[in-house]
């Protein structure tokens, strides 16, 4: 089986738009990329997928010609939901409902879902200016988990699934956190995004991560950390937007990485893993150029695929 068709098949390997212009943090990449040019580049390297991104237009006859001219699909989105507030749980549902009808309606499988309440820097309750984490009350919990139950049935009523993004600066960051959620949720409903950059940061081991829970992961997001820069962040307490900022996150193949990707691409293949795999790394553009990091991200998904499966050619 040729590599690209295993790409394909199995890994279904793409890239985010947030290497080119940055939706966690406003302001980088503005003006500096077209969707256009993002989508040109992403397809000129092999990529065969993106996620939303605010470069892209929210008309779904729109967005799909130009992804169409382009030959690449959309894989999901990320939506961030206010589920942990019971007074606003209904407001947000109805919300939630209108992207998955979007999702569907691009021929997406998955919803990326992340809880943005008590956030440092999603939360609309909150100052711009908080830099710490708030983190939920036991009834806050309950609520979240009922809000994560009911979006998923709006997702599997229109045949999709709903994927927990875990996420940095948020109230699901930690290797507690994380097994919290899963511990609380159904497992039939509430799926997994793997990420390994969020799970190191969260102090979560990523390959443990993906054995522990390798039944309820059907999406990935592969970024690698800079060791030095995150023991920077850890020892001073600094925040998640001001981390990005300096240079936290990369991804896979970049020397300055610290994650072993090997082990975790193997797992993958043992698991006879078919989701979708996204290269996804927060990285401000005029620093990290972002074709030049797509193209050494893919250049490395292929060699380390390639060792793995060494008949592959």
């Amino acid at each position: 089986m040729a590599l690209q068709q295993v790409q394909r098949e199995q890994f279904r390997l793409g890239i985010a738009p947030i290497s080119w212009v940055n939706d966690d943090i406003p302001g980088l990449g503005d003006d500096r990329y077209t969707a256009d040019q993002v989508l040109s580049e992403i397809a000129s390297l092999g990529y065969i997928s993106t996620e939303m991104g605010r470069i892209f237009s929210q008309d779904p006859p729109s967005l799909k010609r130009r992804l169409e001219k382009h030959g690449v699909q959309l894989a999901s989105k990320f939506v961030g939901v206010l589920f942990s507030d019971a007074d606003r749980q209904e407001e947000e549902l109805t919300s939630f409902r209108q992207w998955v009808s979007f999702l569907k309606e691009m021929g997406c499988e998955y919803v990326i879902t992340c809880e943005t309440g008590g956030s440092m820097h999603w939360d609309p309750r909150r100052s711009p200016e908080d830099k710490e984490v708030q983190k939920l009350t036991d009834h806050q919990w309950e609520t979240l988990v009922e809000g994560l139950h009911r979006a998923a049935a709006i997702c599997e009523e229109n045949g999709l699934q709903l994927v927990y993004h875990f996420h940095a600066g948020t109230v699901v960051e930690t290797a507690a956190e994380i097994d919290r959620l899963m511990a609380s949720t159904d497992p039939d409903l509430v799926h997994l995004l793997y990420d390994t950059g969020h799970a190191l940061y969260g102090g979560y081991d990523p390959l443990a991560l993906l054995r522990n829970y390798r039944d309820r992961i059907c999406y990935v997001h592969l970024k690698d950390v800079r060791r030095g820069i995150l023991e920077t962040v850890r020892r001073k307490n600094i925040d998640f937007r001001t981390a990005v900022l300096k240079g936290l996150f990369t991804v896979p193949g970049d020397p300055e990485g610290c994650i072993d990707f090997a082990p975790i691409f193997q797992e993958l293949v043992d698991q006879d893993y078919h989701g979708w795999t996204i290269v996804e790394a927060e990285q401000d553009p005029a620093k990290a150029h972002p074709y030049q990091y797509a193209q050494m991200a893919k250049a490395y998904i292929d060699e380390t695929i390639l060792s793995i499966k060494g008949n592959l050619r």
